[in-house]
Parts: structure tokens; C-alpha cells; sequence
């Protein structure tokens, strides 16, 4: 039997934030794993479906180098055909100051950088040492902000890394707090591989003392996302990643269940009587309609149980 789509509204007993923006990295973060291309068309109405069910960050796209990410080639293609709507913010993820010179050629009012918090992912995917990535990003942030650009910092890794086991707190930190300094003006503390548990996050932000700046990307890998989102929330924590239908999953782990699902984020966001600003029937019709394009059904719990 299908669910209500109502969910009982209960407020927390603990402290939490009157209001969360929940920031939408399906067309991004999502799309980037898929096997096949996906039309550009495809994405362009996937990205106006979401600014009309109310989501107001759309992570559109990235300006890696095609070869590395070829589902992305089309970031060009895809912002020229955007049409933009007031009052949403479109981010690109941007991986050095070629990219940004791409970005700022098509007009970007918002990038995100992609940080590592361990020495191996460093090495691994950004092909730098933990120390020398901020070489490489100094000059694009500086750039950036020069230009009158927002900027985000992605951290990876940031509770665990399949190479180096646990990550310690205040390693993440420092490396959290170098990004910071160099003008980044939010920090997504990443659960790439999907390990954390709820005392590992409030620990973490605990770290960082005021967590105002901070937002959190949390992966399913271990059921964990919500949980965790909870207790980010729980420590003053007012931005979430999230992607529409679970879109995405995590390449540095078997198994790995993809990104929160931003179905199920709003479930418990309306729960908690916690203002967002997304309509979610119209979200969860969009991610059904982007299931059926890709082939394959919404790993969302919630669209499942809306659509069940």
C-alpha cells in the first residue's frame, strides 16, 4: 500500500535550524556516474523540473575536462540553453583555473571547488599531495572571488578514505579551515565512501566551532545518511546536499548506495516542521520522470513509497 504523503509533524525536543537550504547536486554529482550520456535536453528539463518543485540551488554542471568526466562534456551546450530562473543559483564544480576560465566564459555566478581531506585521495584524484592541492587552488579561488564569484569548498573524505582507514577530526579540520581562509565561503564536509555514523559528524563540526560556514554531503552506503543529516542538523548545521531520486554513488566503494536522496531529506525535513521550500510531490514526479530516462527505477525510499 502506497504512504499518505503526509508525514506527522513533530518538532525536535533538541535545538535545529528554523530553515534549511538543501542544496540540489543530482544534475552534477548525479548524472557524472551515469554509464551513458545523457541527452542534453534530457538535462536541461531535468534541471527546470526541480526549480519548479521549489529547490533553489541547482548544482548544473561541471568544467572538468571532458576526458575525465565525458558525461559533463556538455557544460557549455547545457548553460547556454538555461533558462535561469530568479531567485535559484546554479553552481558549476570547477577543477582548476582552466575550468574557471571556462566558467567565466559562460557567464557563472557561483563555482565549487573539490578538495580532499587525506593524503591518498590527494593523490589519487587530484594528483597533488594533501599540502600542494592548495596550490592549485589558490589562484582559482583568488580569481574567482576577484570576479565577484560565490565560491564553495568540497571536502572529500572527510570521516573516511578506502586507502587510509578513519580520518582524524582535526586533520579534517585544518584542512577545512585552510579552505576558509583562502575565501571559500561555505565548506560541504564530504562522507564520500558513506562510513560516517552521527557522533562522528557532531564530533567533527564540534571541531570547527562555529559551524555557520559549513554544510554536509552524506552517502548512503551504510543506511546512515539521514541519521547522520540529523545530527549535522542537531550541531547548527543549515545546509544539505542532497540529489533528487538518490541519483550518483560513491566509485571508492563496493556496494555504495549514492547520494541522500532528496526525497527522503524532505520527508524528514517536513517531519520536523523544518521550512525548505520544495514541493514534493512535483520533486518526486521529476525523479520519477528521470528514472525512466535512465533506464532503471529511483533508489529513494520515499519515491518508492509515494509511487509504491
Amino acid at each position: 500500500m502506497a504512504a499518505t504523503g503526509l508525514p506527522a509533524v513533530v518538532p525536535s525536543v533538541a535545538a535545529l535550524p528554523e530553515e534549511v537550504t538543501i542544496w540540489e547536486v543530482g544534475p552534477r554529482d548525479g548524472l557524472q556516474n551515469e554509464k551513458s550520456i545523457v541527452d542534453v535536453r534530457v538535462k536541461l528539463e531535468f534541471l527546470d523540473r526541480l526549480a519548479d518543485a521549489g529547490l533553489r540551488v541547482l548544482e548544473a554542471t561541471s568544467f572538468v575536462h571532458p576526458k575525465w568526466i565525458p558525461q559533463l562534456a556538455d557544460a557549455e551546450e547545457l548553460l547556454a540553453g538555461l533558462s535561469k530562473r530568479d531567485g535559484v543559483a546554479y553552481p558549476v564544480l570547477v577543477p582548476n583555473e582552466r575550468g574557471l576560465d571556462r566558467a567565466l566564459a559562460a557567464g557563472v555566478e557561483h563555482i565549487a571547488i573539490f578538495a580532499s581531506a587525506t593524503e591518498t585521495f590527494a593523490a589519487r584524484n587530484l594528483n597533488r599531495t594533501l599540502d600542494s592541492q592548495f596550490e592549485m587552488f589558490d589562484p582559482v579561488v583568488t580569481r574567482a572571488r576577484a570576479e565577484g564569484l560565490r565560491v564553495r569548498g568540497y571536502l572529500s573524505m572527510c570521516f573516511g578514505d578506502p586507502w587510509e582507514g578513519v580520518v582524524p577530526a582535526d586533520q579534517v579540520v585544518a584542512v577545512g579551515r585552510r579552505l576558509l581562509d583562502m575565501g571559500c565561503s561555505q565548506l560541504s564536509l564530504g562522507d564520500t565512501i558513506g562510513v560516517a555514523t552521527p557522533g562522528q559528524v557532531e564530533a567533527l563540526i564540534a571541531g570547527f566551532g562555529d559551524p555557520a560556514a559549513l554544510a554536509v554531503h552524506f552517502h548512503d552506503t551504510y543506511g546512515q545518511a539521514l541519521a547522520n543529516t540529523l545530527a549535522a542538523l542537531r550541531s547548527g548545521v543549515s545546509t544539505v546536499d542532497s540529489s533528487a531520486g538518490g541519483l550518483g554513488g560513491c566509485p571508492y566503494a563496493e556496494s555504495a548506495t549514492g547520494n541522500l536522496a532528496t526525497e527522503d531529506l524532505v520527508w524528514m525535513l517536513d517531519g520536523l516542521g523544518l521550512r525548505h521550500g520544495v514541493d514534493l510531490a512535483k520533486l518526486a514526479d521529476t525523479s520519477v520522470w528521470m528514472a525512466e530516462r535512465l533506464g532503471r527505477p529511483s533508489p529513494s525510499r520515499v519515491v518508492q513509497a509515494l509511487r509504491g
